[in-house]
Parts: C-alpha cells; sequence; structure tokens
C-alpha cells in the first residue's frame, strides 16, 4: 500500500478571517482540534502542520504538532502543500492528503475512504462531499458546494448555489483534498484561473485544466468553521 501523508495548510493572515486557526474553541485552538482528529486518521503514516507564520508555529508546537515552516509564497492551501511535497524529507509519500485547518470534525475513516481510492495512480485528485439537507445552507456563500456527474466526478464548485437536480439536499463541499504527489507537484504550474480568482476556491484551477476530481460522499455531517458565526453556534450548543 503506498504511504500516505496529511498536511494541514495554516495560515494567519486569512482575509475571510484572520487568525481563524488560533481561535479558541471549547479551551482548544481550533488547528489543534484538526491535528487531533487527523492523527485518528489509520491510514496516515505522518501529519504535519505547515505554516509561515510563528504566531501559529508556537502555538502548534506546544500541543506536539509536527510543524513545517514554508515560505510566504503560495496563495493557497494546495500551493503552501505543494511547497511541503517537494522537500526531500517528504518525497517518500505519494500520495499527500490535504486537511484545511478549519475542518475541526470529520469521520477518520472517510481519509481511510480517500487513500485507498489514492491507490489507483490514474485518479489524480480527490475531495469530500457530504449530502446537506438545510437548503438554508445552500444559499449561504461560506458554505462551498459542489457539483457532480455520473461518475462521481466534480463539474463545479461555487459559493453560490448550483444548479441541480431536484432534490432535498445540496452536496456540500468538505475542505479535504488528496492527491497524486506528482499531479500536485504539477498543480502549482498550472495558470490561475478567472473562477478561482472569484470564487476563492483553488480547486476550480485544476477543473479549468481538465483534471478529474473524483468525489467521495461523507455518511456524517462535518464541523467546519468558515465565519465567527460559526464559531458561537458550536459554544452554544455545548453550553
Amino acid at each position: 500500500m503506498k504511504k500516505a501523508i496529511g498536511i494541514i495548510p495554516a495560515r494567519y493572515d486569512s482575509k475571510r478571517f484572520p487568525g481563524k486557526p488560533l481561535v479558541k474553541i471549547l479551551g482548544k485552538p481550533m488547528i489543534q482540534w484538526t491535528y487531533e482528529q487527523a492523527k485518528k486518521v489509520k491510514s496516515l503514516d505522518e501529519v504535519v502542520v505547515a505554516t509561515d507564520d510563528i504566531r501559529i508555529e508556537k502555538p502548534a508546537q506546544e500541543f506536539k504538532a509536527n510543524v513545517i515552516f514554508t515560505t510566504s509564497d503560495p496563495n493557497s492551501g494546495t500551493e503552501r502543500v505543494a511547497e511541503v511535497s517537494e522537500s526531500r524529507a517528504y518525497q517518500a509519500y505519494p500520495i499527500i492528503i490535504n486537511i484545511q485547518c478549519d475542518e475541526i470534525k470529520f469521520e477518520p475513516e472517510i481519509i481511510d475512504s480517500m487513500v485507498e481510492l489514492l491507490q489507483d495512480d490514474s485518479i489524480q485528485m480527490a475531495t469530500i462531499g457530504y449530502r446537506n439537507r438545510n437548503m438554508e445552507m445552500n444559499q449561504n456563500e461560506n458554505v462551498v458546494k459542489v457539483g457532480i456527474n455520473e461518475q462521481g466526478e466534480a463539474i463545479w464548485f461555487s459559493r453560490s448555489p448550483i444548479p441541480y437536480m431536484e432534490s432535498d439536499y445540496f452536496l456540500q463541499h468538505v475542505g479535504i483534498y488528496g492527491y497524486q504527489r506528482d499531479f500536485l507537484l504539477k498543480y502549482k504550474d498550472l495558470p490561475d484561473c478567472p473562477e478561482e480568482r472569484n470564487e476563492g476556491l483553488e480547486q476550480l484551477r485544476a477543473l479549468r485544466a481538465g483534471v478529474k476530481i473524483k468525489v467521495i460522499e461523507s455518511a456524517s455531517a462535518t464541523i467546519s468553521i468558515n465565519t465567527p458565526d460559526d464559531i458561537e453556534m458550536i459554544r452554544k450548543k455545548d453550553a
């Protein structure tokens, strides 16, 4: 079985939510929740946090995370993960899993399924979708949607509602990606596109280049943090 590494890209100066990785949720910084969840994934041989900011590096080291300091060049989480993958220390991992730091609660088994899927070299990239039946969230621009074809491959991602067959759910995108290492190293050289810039979604660059992105459906809801309101909702549920 091909080895896999989980990389959590963490940037402090987020345009939508500055300092998000360090926001405390029930006593722990957000990135700690994500790191600890990733460590439960049986198929990941290693998990690292990738950042260019000492404000994230130090707290991550305090909860014993393996931290890799990157340059400030990457414009997206995928580019940051690609930079880490170029390092000689991580060339032994042919499968790379990109876990966005705001995915604080996901089923570890869904990443196991992704790693298993990527044992097939013909699949260059994969991600996750969840059937969300709260149709009000379909109108929320902070919730990313994905449309798929009959083969379970992504045909579009958007912050706006995606035209889709009439149903009682929409497919919510979960911010976890899997790549073949060889493809990931080529990704950073792909030209960006207007769709990527307008939506702020890096996966649209791959779609524009004709890359097929396999979408694995998660049977369980995940907890993603997109805005401060999401954190308040979690705090109220726990109160």
